[in-house]
Parts: structure tokens; sequence; C-alpha cells
């Protein structure tokens, strides 16, 4: 298994970050003039418009016969993922790594930069209907939804990314640290089977894991494999499409996911770059020496001195007002907080 230099993702993504994104609240008119750009070197296409007319664009490059599809903010207010991907764009355009001519030559990569504008221009969930889109693929009452089921029967894929965001209260079993990035190879039916197409999803994520830990020990987990039947990764591997799913989550002081955006781009390449290179995905096993994820942390809590074991435990709520994006200090728990971390503790008596 070929893990990736670390100093060489940290370089790439310091030279090739795309400044124009930055923080939680990306819509399309945020990445419309990027795509634009990228249309003079690679394959830029609208295949679709949302519930709400706003266009749909993909983005395609590669020659090679390796089939990867990768969509982001399905679910709108879940943007680090797609700031990856456009620092992972400008990686394409003038490839001046062998990792990245490697990928281009093996592989053939169709990405969906954000299926879900409408969303992502309310900044929540759901489409404009009130669907999620990530409970919608079997109904598919969502124009969006529709649209993902055609493209990836149509491009066929052998390997997918589906690209999310998770919560702050997301921390990794056994640590103190909070879940940065997380991993699911999803199930296929309720018995959780480990099918083929599992092991090699699997395989792919263990190796965006093994460069992980490298840069940030212990801020991996490993999501729920529970059959959820009316999800989109599950059903996807369930046709036959090896899905892997990433969540972004929070790192210490990180609310603007700047850096779970450095490490989500991190193992995208190193994801990508190892289905390039791999002529077969049977090692699996490692998969399942990720902790898992556990909801364990608050924002901030609040106790008389660190030894108190009553509190008040806060999180914070984003939501767009006056054309801004705001977080907003909710109480979440009055009492006992001792069985709980949070990202910030404030102590009364000092």
């Amino acid at each position: 298994m070929d893990i990736l230099e670390t100093s060489l993702l940290k370089t790439l993504f310091t030279s090739k970050k795309e400044i124009n994104l930055f923080g939680k609240w990306i819509h399309y008119n945020h990445i419309s003039p990027l795509l634009e750009k990228l249309s003079n070197t690679l394959e830029v296409n609208q295949i679709g418009v949302s519930e709400n007319k706003v266009p749909i664009q993909s983005v395609k490059f590669g020659t090679g016969s390796k089939k990867i599809l990768i969509w982001t903010q399905m679910h709108g207010n879940e943007s680090t993922g797609t700031k990856a991907l456009f620092d992972f764009f400008n990686c394409v355009i003038n490839p001046s790594e062998t990792i990245f001519e490697t990928i281009l030559k093996e592989c053939t990569v169709l990405c969906v930069p954000m299926l879900n504008p409408d969303g992502s221009l309310n900044y929540t969930r759901v489409n404009a209907n009130n669907v999620d889109l990530n409970r919608d693929a079997v109904a598919r009452k969502a124009k969006e939804s529709r649209l993902l089921r055609k493209i990836l029967e149509s491009f066929d894929p052998q390997f997918s990314f589906n690209m999310h965001d998770q919560r702050t209260i997301f921390g990794v079993e056994g640590t103190d640290k909070p879940a940065t990035i997380s991993f699911l190879a999803p199930s296929e039916e309720k018995t959780r089977a480990l099918t083929r197409g599992r092991k090699e999803t699997m395989n792919v994520i263990v190796a965006m894991n093994s460069l992980l830990q490298q840069v940030i020990p212990n801020h991996v987990g490993r999501y729920t494999d529970e059959f959820y039947p009316t999800a989109t990764g599950d059903n996807f591997q369930k046709l036959g499409y090896n899905t892997v799913l990433i969540e972004a989550g929070h790192y210490p002081g990180d609310y603007d996911r700047e850096e779970a955006r450095k490490f989500n781009f991190f193992a995208l390449v190193q994801g990508i770059h190892h289905i390039a290179t791999a002529n077969e995905f049977n090692e699996y096993e490692a998969y399942f020496d990720i902790p898992n994820n556990q909801k364990n942390f608050f924002d901030v809590i609040v106790k008389d001195s660190e030894s108190s074991i009553t509190g008040v435990a806060y999180q914070f709520v984003d939501k767009v007002e006056d054309s801004q994006l705001k977080s907003e200090k909710t109480i979440e728990i009055k009492g006992d907080v001792s069985s709980y971390l949070a990202h910030e503790y404030v102590f009364l008596k000092k």
C-alpha cells in the first residue's frame, strides 16, 4: 500500500488551496466563477438544475480506465468537502507532481461539487422542498436525487466518494480527541455482511487512515455502519458501486473548518492515488482498528471548577441571518456533565 509523503501534501495544500473559498457557508455564487475558470482546462458541464432552477455542474478529468465519482454538499450546510475538492482541482490543472500525473493517466474522475445548491444557499441540510437527499435514494422525490442516480448509472464508477460534514458533538472512542475526519464503508443490508464491495471500500479507507494517523493521530473515527434502507451510500453500495463516506468534523479551534478542509484534502488525494496505483483491494482488516465515533462532546461546558461534576453544556447552532452566517450558543444540558468533554471549558471560580 503506497502511502504518500505528508510533507509533500502539506506543501501542495499551501500552494494549491483555493483562496476564494473560506468558512462554512459555501453556496453556488462562490463556486460559479471558479467553475468558469476551470472550464479552460478541465471538462465542466451543466448536468441539471436544482428544484429552484440553480445550475448543478460537473467537473471531469483524466483518461484512465478506473472510474471515480465524487459528490459534495448533498447536505447544503456541509461544505468542507467542496472546499477540499476545489483544492484538488487546482492540483490537476497543471499537474506538477507525479501523484496527479498518475491519477490523470490511470483514472477518469467525475465530480459534482455541489449537488444541493438550494440547501447550500439557505445553509440547510435539506433541499428547497425540505427533502434530505441522503435519505432519498429509494423514493427519489427530489430532482437532485434523480440526477445523482442518473449520473451514477451512466458513468458506472468503480469507486465513489460521498463527502459530508459531521457535527462538533463527535469524538473518537477511547481518546479525548474530537473526530476530525471519520470514514464509513456503508452496509448493504441489515446484517452488515462483509461483501466484496464493502471490503474493497474498506481497503481504500485503510489507505486514507494510514496517512491521516501520521498527521492527526487519534483524530480519525469510524462512523456507524448501521444499515439505513433509504440512505444514498447504503443503496449505492447495495447496487454494486463501492462508496466511501468521508465525514469532516471538528479540529480544536477550527470552527471555520479550514484545518478539517486540509485533512479532507489529504484523505481525498491519498484515496484517489491509492485507487490509481493499486492492482487489488483485498486488505481490509485494519479498517476495524479505526475507533468508533461517539457522541461525547459539547462546544462549551461551564462549571464552577475543573473538579465540579455539575455544570451547563452549550452547543453552537448556525443559521443565516441578514446574509451572514451566525452562531448562537444554546443550552443542551444542565446538571451532571461529568461524562462529557468540551471543546472549551469555562470555570467560574479560579
